[in-house]
């Protein structure tokens, strides 16, 4: 999609927006909307603050993920009102605004104060945004009800939200790929997370969230948050997880590669690839996300039996006793928007079979999810297995011999389409 269409895209959407907002207002009783941008706080005891990257309601019409301290007032039957922090600053460069059609879809003012501007409301004025930031101003602060209602207008995505997403998974592949190549040629986490960078062309403080790079056993740790210097004498595996902003929107992809001569690690990676294939696949209108996570423990369970992992004991069984949860102790995957666990998706907590599950919603066409079933080796979470009643039914050296690898994540990007699912981390090259 040329950057002209997407333009034209997102103009449509700020209208869309507005029909969203103005009905959640009206039926929540308020008579205007004040949208905070938020701004980094500053370290405890330091003079620096912390990486800023926006308040999702704000983000969700602007995109602008580096503008602190700015404004967006909601009314029904009026232009939004903008206002934007540019203070005069020696010390500082003040982001500039893009030239670009959807700004003539509101009214923009700039301020070189960081107070929230005098706003002309008549009636109920609701405020939402880091309560930090909300001190002094006028009108009601994140009411509970609103931000429901808020929430919920993110969910089903517009065409412009879909083609963000679809070119932070194209930039994001990129990077991917530069990545795999660098652990290949031998390269330490830390190589491989600057070849990442480079590749995506975004700093690691513009991601929308820190990258998971593991090499080895360190791709046994789920949110794994260092990057050894060093690479190992014996690289056996690589995962990945990492993703782009484009525009305020995340993509969030994850890939495993093999070191040379893993093949028994391989095969496993080859085999959940094809699982979370089959799971893609299932992403239609309809469709509880709930049995999405449950078939991802009938195939791990598949999985465990075909790779000699354990013998003698049906998949069923693997699944009833807990067996698979020590290998796949996450849930399947979340929404996904301007913030990578978008919201808005747990409206009924998630089953005693899966806390971790982030979404428990049937899918709906404009829906936005991450297919993400992995297969991990964690002592601490299979070294009770081992020693309970099914652990002579395990293969122990065949353990042993993938402990080193510590685990596999394969994870996409995939929106449910009115008749089925497209796959933007596949359509990306993925």
């Amino acid at each position: 999609m040329s950057d002209t269409e997407l333009l034209s895209l997102q103009t449509d959407h700020i209208r869309t927006l507005q029909q969203r907002y103005e009905h959640a207002i009206a039926e929540q009783g308020y008579d205007g909307l004040l949208i905070s941008s938020g701004a980094a706080p500053v370290r405890y005891g330091d003079d620096q603050a912390w990486h800023f990257q926006g308040y999702g309601p704000f983000l969700h019409w602007t995109g602008l993920t580096g503008q602190e301290h700015s404004w967006l007032l909601i009314r029904p039957g009026h232009k939004p009102l903008l206002s934007l922090y540019h203070p005069v600053d020696f010390w500082h460069a003040t982001p500039e605004l893009p030239d670009e059609p959807w700004l003539q879809s509101m009214e923009v003012r700039s301020s070189d104060r960081r107070e929230a501007p005098v706003m002309n409301v008549n009636g109920r004025l609701a405020v939402v945004g880091d309560p930090s930031q909300l001190s002094g101003v006028d009108g009601e602060h994140n009411p509970e009800g609103l931000l429901s209602a808020l929430d919920e207008t993110r969910v089903h995505k517009t065409p412009y939200e879909i083609a963000c997403l679809a070119r932070a998974n194209h930039i994001a592949m990129q990077g991917h790929r530069a990545a795999r190549k660098t652990f290949l040629d031998g390269g330490s986490e830390f190589e491989i997370n600057l070849a990442y960078q480079q590749a995506t062309g975004q700093r690691e403080a513009q991601a929308p969230y820190h990258s998971i790079i593991g090499v080895n056993e360190h791709a046994g740790t789920l949110h794994y948050q260092y990057y050894d210097t060093e690479a190992p004498a014996r690289p056996r595996s690589l995962l990945i997880d990492a993703g782009v902003r484009f525009r305020g929107y995340c993509s969030d992809i994850t890939r495993t590669t093999p070191g040379a001569g893993e093949r028994r690690f391989a095969a496993l990676i080859q085999g959940l690839e094809q699982l979370q294939q089959r799971l893609c696949g299932m992403v239609a209108p309809g469709v509880e996300y709930v049995a999405i996570h449950r078939k991802t423990h009938q195939g791990i369970a598949a999985l465990l039996n075909a790779a000699g992992v354990v013998q003698g004991v049906d998949d069923e069984t693997l699944v009833e006793q807990g067996v698979t949860r020590a290998f796949f102790p996450h849930g399947i995957g979340h929404f996904l928007g301007v913030q990578v666990h978008d919201v808005s998706g747990k409206k009924e907590p998630p089953p005693s079979d899966a806390p971790f599950l982030r979404l428990t919603r049937t899918l709906e066409a404009g829906m936005v999810v991450t297919i993400e079933p992995g297969l991990y080796i964690i002592p601490s979470l299979l070294d009770p297995v081992l020693d309970g009643p099914l652990g002579k039914n395990f293969n122990r050296s065949v353990i042993d011999e993938l402990r080193g690898c510590g685990g596999i994540r394969i994870e996409d990007n995939v929106v449910v389409t009115r008749d089925g699912a497209r796959n933007l981390t596949r359509e990306a090259g993925g």
